[in-house]
Formats: structure tokens, C-alpha cells, sequence
């Protein structure tokens, strides 16, 4: 038996692990038998926007795919009241068992039933794993007690008294309320294989920390970067213009909750700045958007009026310093301040001039209009300081890098957060960098390295580039996680005329209904156009005006539907999120989440409805996924490993 010195190597290494043909041997018995077990349940959700409670329960009821279980599972066995007392104790074990235990005369008689049937259900979901894989997710402090109920079996004659007093003394010792919260904690990360969050977890909705921290804790996922992200990615590196975007952001929806109270960022320097140069004007325009259920003070509002105008003067100002140094960026039309004539208060744009809804511009040299002022260079300082000393905001960032990507190819299916930028005759939209084209997946591959580099490299010049690139990813036209022509801040802002604030979206958007761009598209990323799927987000689908979430024939799932309040009224509904199980592709589309304790008072009627939307008659096994994949070239290697050892070229330990 010949082998590479690389192969050899290799199999030396293999065999630190494996050291005799029976360990071997046992492995590629088990990996075998792995290769039969139906493929895992995936779950896609995109688009979260800080909505922290409404994110926790749908990852709770796996988007309905527990409730399909229990609906399955006990068809003729309960009724559907018990089946909605089931799912919701499944999902909020704590208090739905104090609501029942307050209607049972007997607490024993309870929980013996209510454990059967949690027991059942974790078999159930545990059906798709290995003993190995099971064993291995069980609470310590059950483990031993939980293999034993979910590998026996009750009914069977010789072990029915052996089963049925484990749980009684389970009850007897008072442990059955802490068993049933383990047992449901259980059977949520079972239910779900592999967890896909395609981007946008910042912004909007107060949450963003909670949501980081829970998904630093989630069993498996990937993540594809949105440009709420990156934006949030870049501040974090010490993008002095990514930081402004977030600081501005928050300010605009008085929603400073995740850079004060998550991230401990204090916004003092940038208020004490604000009230120095903006104290005399009412910065009317800037007032934040609230929502209904806010309170502020008038003082509060004012406050943040004037940090919002403060934050904003200077985005433009560091902006225009990205734009100036990058020409490759082709964002030249964003040179807004030295458009503006300073003593008529007007702007001239594409030829057009515009009267300007605010001329106070106290921190602005009409010579020289994209340079600090020195109280605005000592505000961007301290704030950057605070971004990149944040130990959580570091830390959740680092797990963006780790666990996330521009785009994943996966089981056949791309996902990424917005678009592939496109030329309105369907060819990839290409950047020119130092004589070399980028388009289509050797931009995004790109763009990927280049995001990374802006954090993590040691170099100044490439740690900025890399920066600069986060920042053109946040608002570049031909951002793959952005998508539009331009952002009009500055017009929003300032500019009364509508027609200036219009953001042209990338050609795709015009052409992902065609089933040619979704084939373009796969084939581009090495994907089969007759079984491939692009899964992305971004752009809120508008349901209510009859907008549909699949384009291209099926082909293209957009799953943006919605989570963040502030557009559940453009969808009509509070997000979908997509499972990709044994059996095919379910679309599930969630009603408004508006409190736990609604839920468990209205289970039956706030399920998640779900739409089946391609059904395989041969069930997917694992031997048909990229994980099977893996696991056949290991056995592969293996076999090699008892080729060596037979042959005498590697010795047993």
C-alpha cells in the first residue's frame, strides 16, 4: 500500500485518535450508519432587527415545527386544547406550569402523564440522531435519567415497572418541575439540526445584545452578514464612519438601548459636544422617530435632536474622507457639502437646485466643508474608543467573524443576505480595483477577505482598507448587502422634494422573478439550477399588497417578512422563516408577537401557519447532504487507516 508522505502524515495523525484496527474499525461502523439517518432540520430566519422576544419564540417553537410534531404525534390521543397546552409548555415550561398545576387536583397524577408525553415527544425529535449525537446534547444533571426514558420502552413487558419507577421517584423527589424544564430545553435544540441566520440582526428593535448572546449560546448555526451588521462590524474595528452610521441610527429611533445598556457605549461625549455647538438651534428636522408605547420628556427629544444633527455633520464629513481616498468606489455624487451654497441655504444636485430645510451649520468651513473641527475630532475619538474597548460588543463581533460569511453555499441551497449586483441585461455588475474586474462570486469572495482584514489585520493601511470596505458594504452601490443606487441621508434630511430621496434599486431586484437570473445566478456559485435554492432577505416583502416571498419559479425564497415592528406595517405580517427538513421546504409566516403571556392565553389560535412548498417523495438521508459528504470522505480515510495498519505501515498503540 503506497500513500503520499502528505497522506501519510495525515493518517499518522488519524491514528493518535484511532490507535488500533478495532477503534477504527467501531468509527467507520458508526459513520456508516450516520449516513442513513434522515437529513437534519434546517431553519432559515433572516432580518431579526433587534426583536429580541419575537426572535426567542420563534427559535422556541421552531417555527412551528414542534407544534407539527405534537399535531402528528398525538392526532387521536389529545384533544386540541391538550395539544395547545402541550406546545405552549414546550415553549414556556415555567409558566405554563404554574397555570396547570393550578387546575389539577392532583399534582402526582399530572406530572406522570405530563412526562409521558414530553418523553414521547423528545423521542420523537431525537429520531433523527444518533444515541452518540443524543447523548451528547443531554442536561448534565439528567443525563443518565434521560437516556434511560428516551431508549426504553415502556410497553415492553420486562422493563415497564423498571420505566414507570424512574418516574415516579423522579416525582417523589420534587424534580419533575426541573426534569420537564430540561427535558423541553431538550427537545427545542433537537428539533432543530442547524440554525441559518441571514443577516440583520442590528437596529431597529432594542434587543441586538440579546440576540448575540443568545445565539453565542445556539447548539449549531452559520450566519450571512446583513448591512445592519457589517455597518455594527465596522464600528467595532474602529471605522470612525461605520461608528457614526450606528450612532446616528440609534438617535433617529431614540433606540439607544443596545450601545448603552448592551454594549455599556456612553453617548456623553457626543451630547456634550452637541449642546456645546448646537445649543442655539432647535434642530427641528431631527427630531427621532418614536413609536407609540415610548415616553419621552420634551427635554429628552431636544436632547437627542441635537446629538442626532451633531452625529450626522460629522457621518458626512468622514464619509466624504472614504469616498475621496477610495476613487474605485465610484461614489463621487456623495460630495454633498461643497453643493451647498452657505449663504442662500440651498443645494444643487444633478443640475437641480433645492432649498435646504435646515441652514444652521455651525461646524461646517464652507472652504474646506469635509474637515473636523477639532471638538468634533475629540467627540469621533472617544466614541471609537468606546466602540473598540466594549468587551461584549467585541466579543459578539468576533462571533460574527467565526460563525459568519458574505454568502454559504449549503445542502445545495446559496444563502445570502441581499443581492448578487447586477447590470440591467442580467450580466454580473463588476468593480475595477488596480486593473483587475470583481464580479459575481469573486467579488463577494472579495469582499469577504477585505471585511475580515478590517478587523483582524495588523497592518494600517490594510486594517483601513479593510474598514473603508465594511463601510462601502453599509452604502456602496454596488454592495451585494446593499443594493440601491445611493442612501439618501443627506436628502432625507434635508431636502423637501421627494424625488431626491429615491434609492434605485440594483437591477436583480427587476429580475429575480425571471427563473434565467435565479440559473445565472446558482450556476455562478458551482449549484445545480434544477435542485438549488437561493435563500436571502433584506427587502421586506409587502404581503398585504399581495407581494409573494417566492420569485423565480421557486427557485428564490425571500424570507424578509417582517420581525422589526417598524415594518410590519409595509408586510402585513411579523416576518417568515423557511425549514428545510427530511422532507422538503416549509414556508412558515408568523403572526405579530406581542407578549409570552399572550401566547400561552391564545396558543391554539397564534400557531405559525405553514405552506409545504416542495415535497420529496424519497426521504433526504444524511448521505445526500454536505455533512454526508464529510462523513464519507473520514470514512474514506479511515479505511485507509486500516489499509496501513494491516499492512504494517502504521503500528496499533
Amino acid at each position: 500500500m503506497n500513500f503520499s508522505p502528505e497522506i501519510k502524515a495525515y493518517l499518522e495523525l488519524l491514528a493518535q485518535q484511532y490507535p488500533t484496527i478495532r477503534s477504527a474499525s467501531t468509527e467507520i461502523i458508526n459513520l456508516v450508519a450516520d449516513l442513513q439517518l434522515p437529513k437534519g432540520t434546517e431553519h432559515f430566519v433572516s432580518d431579526i432587527h433587534g426583536e429580541f422576544e419575537a426572535f426567542d419564540h420563534v427559535l422556541k417553537t421552531g417555527s412551528g415545527s414542534i407544534g407539527r410534531h405534537i399535531d402528528e404525534l398525538f392526532v387521536y390521543e389529545l384533544t386540541d386544547e391538550d395539544k395547545s397546552d402541550l406546545l405552549a409548555l414546550v415553549c414556556y415550561p415555567e409558566e405554563k406550569l404554574t397555570e396547570l398545576l393550578k387546575n389539577t387536583n392532583d399534582p402526582a397524577v399530572f406530572y406522570r402523564i405530563t412526562l409521558f408525553r414530553l418523553i414521547k415527544l423528545c423521542r420523537r425529535v431525537a429520531s433523527k440522531y444518533s444515541r452518540a449525537y443524543v447523548r451528547a446534547s443531554l442536561p448534565e444533571d439528567f443525563s443518565s435519567v434521560m437516556e434511560e426514558l428516551l431508549h426504553e420502552q415502556e410497553g415492553v413487558l420486562n422493563k415497564e415497572a423498571y420505566y414507570l419507577s424512574i418516574i415516579d421517584t423522579i416525582i417523589c423527589l420534587d424534580q419533575a418541575g426541573e426534569f420537564i424544564e430540561a427535558l423541553v430545553e431538550l427537545i427545542q435544540r433537537l428539533a432543530i439540526a442547524r440554525l441559518h441566520v441571514i443577516g440583520d440582526v442590528y437596529d431597529r428593535g432594542p434587543g441586538a445584545h440579546h440576540i448575540m448572546d443568545m445565539l453565542m449560546g445556539y447548539h449549531n448555526l452559520d450566519f450571512q452578514w446583513g448591512n445592519h451588521d457589517v455597518v455594527w462590524m465596522g464600528a467595532a474595528a474602529g471605522s470612525a464612519a461605520c461608528m457614526a452610521n450606528v450612532v446616528r441610527t440609534a438617535l433617529r429611533y431614540a433606540n439607544m438601548e443596545t450601545l448603552q445598556n448592551g454594549y455599556a457605549i456612553s453617548l456623553l461625549p457626543l451630547a456634550t459636544f452637541a449642546m456645546n455647538a448646537y445649543k442655539d438651534d432647535p434642530c427641528t428636522i431631527f427630531f427621532p422617530k418614536t413609536s407609540q408605547d415610548e415616553e419621552f420628556t420634551e427635554n429628552e427629544l431636544q436632547m437627542m435632536a441635537r446629538m442626532q444633527k451633531a452625529i450626522a455633520v460629522i457621518q458626512f464629513k468622514l464619509e466624504a474622507q472614504i469616498i475621496q481616498r477610495r476613487p474605485h468606489f465610484e461614489m463621487k455624487d456623495r460630495l454633498l457639502l461643497d453643493k451647498i451654497n452657505y449663504k442662500k441655504g440651498t443645494i444643487k444636485i444633478d443640475g437641480n437646485e433645492y432649498p435646504l430645510l435646515d441652514t444652521l451649520f455651525p461646524t461646517i468651513d464652507p472652504k474646506n466643508p469635509y474637515e473636523l473641527t477639532k471638538d468634533e475630532e475629540n467627540a469621533v475619538e472617544k466614541l471609537l474608543q468606546a466602540f473598540t474597548k466594549s468587551e461584549k460588543l467585541q466579543q459578539h463581533v468576533r462571533f460574527l467573524f467565526s460563525k459568519g460569511s458574505m454568502y454559504l453555499v449549503y445542502n445545495g441551497n446559496l444563502l445570502y443576505h441581499g443581492c448578487i449586483a447586477m447590470e440591467d441585461d442580467g450580466s454580473f455588475m463588476a468593480i475595477r480595483v488596480e486593473g483587475q474586474e470583481f464580479r459575481g462570486k469573486r467579488f463577494l469572495d472579495r469582499l469577504d477577505r477585505l471585511a475580515r482584514q478590517g478587523f483582524f489585520s495588523k497592518d494600517p493601511e490594510l486594517k483601513q482598507y479593510g474598514q473603508d470596505v465594511l463601510w462601502y458594504l453599509w452604502t456602496g452601490a454596488k454592495s451585494p448587502l446593499f443594493g440601491k443606487s445611493k442612501m439618501a441621508t443627506f436628502e432625507r434630511y434635508f431636502i423637501e422634494d421627494k424625488k431626491t430621496h429615491q434609492e434605485d434599486k440594483n437591477a436583480f431586484y427587476g429580475l429575480r422573478d425571471d427563473e434565467k437570473t435565479a440559473d445565472t445566478i446558482l450556476e455562478e456559485f458551482g449549484l445545480d439550477p434544477e435542485t438549488g435554492h437561493i435563500i436571502s432577505g433584506h427587502v421586506p416583502v409587502q404581503v398585504k399588497k399581495g407581494e409573494s416571498p417566492i420569485k423565480a419559479n421557486g427557485k428564490m425564497l425571500v424570507i424578509d417578512g417582517g420581525f422589526a415592528k417598524a415594518y410590519q406595517s409595509i408586510t402585513g405580517i411579523a416576518g417568515y422563516s423557511l425549514i428545510y427538513n427530511s422532507y422538503g421546504l416549509l414556508l412558515a409566516s408568523h403572526t405579530p408577537f406581542e407578549s409570552k403571556e399572550r401566547f400561552l392565553a391564545e396558543t391554539a389560535a397564534m400557531k405559525t401557519q405553514t405552506d409545504i412548498l416542495e415535497y420529496n417523495q424519497k426521504r433526504i438521508r444524511v448521505k445526500d447532504t454536505d455533512e454526508g459528504r464529510t462523513i464519507q470522505q473520514k470514512i474514506e480515510y479511515l479505511q485507509d487507516l486500516l489499509s496501513a495498519y494491516r499492512s504494517g505501515l502504521i503500528k496499533e498503540s
